[in-house]
């Protein structure tokens, strides 16, 4: 576990994930968990008359294991503030691999609380095709104090 402070990030700064494959398992665990049970994610045959032609991952399935795979190393100054601007690009199949880029993008005030900055990770999700499946920006709240200049 690393301190990283608001000071610390870089805008631009690039991270990336391996890859993980989305199985049969994952929809229909998913499904299960949700409740959504709609026929593009479970009737394979219904999905064959309709424009993909085969079942998609969820959208909320392809954002939570893209959310998980772009945790990183835990940072005791930051935590989550939420996600804006979350679009499913293209669909996810059953056998894709995706995998994930984090990009800084943004730093900013967090007027509630002067002592937070908030820094904006873009968060690409990208299939084995190269192409992007998703795209949100996740937002952080991180603390702009280092201990060896607060005051005491």
């Amino acid at each position: 576990m690393k301190s990283i402070f608001y000071d610390d990030y870089e805008i631009g700064a690039v991270r990336n994930t391996f890859g993980r494959t989305i199985t049969e398992t994952d929809i229909v665990l998913h499904a299960g968990q949700t409740g959504d049970f709609y026929p593009h994610h479970m009737d394979a045959e219904w999905c064959k008359t309709q424009p993909f032609g085969q079942r998609i991952a969820h959208g909320t399935l392809v954002f939570s294991v893209g959310v998980g795979m772009s945790a990183g190393e835990l940072n005791p100054e930051a935590f989550s503030y939420g996600y804006d601007k979350l679009r499913f690009t293209k669909p996810v199949f059953i056998g894709d691999t995706i995998s994930v880029r984090i990009t800084i993008s943004e730093k900013r005030d967090y007027p509630k609380r002067q002592e937070y900055g908030v820094v904006v990770e873009r968060v690409e999700v990208i299939n084995q095709n190269k192409e992007t499946v998703l795209v949100c920006d996740h937002l952080l709240l991180v603390n702009r104090n280092k201990p060896d200049s607060q005051e005491t």
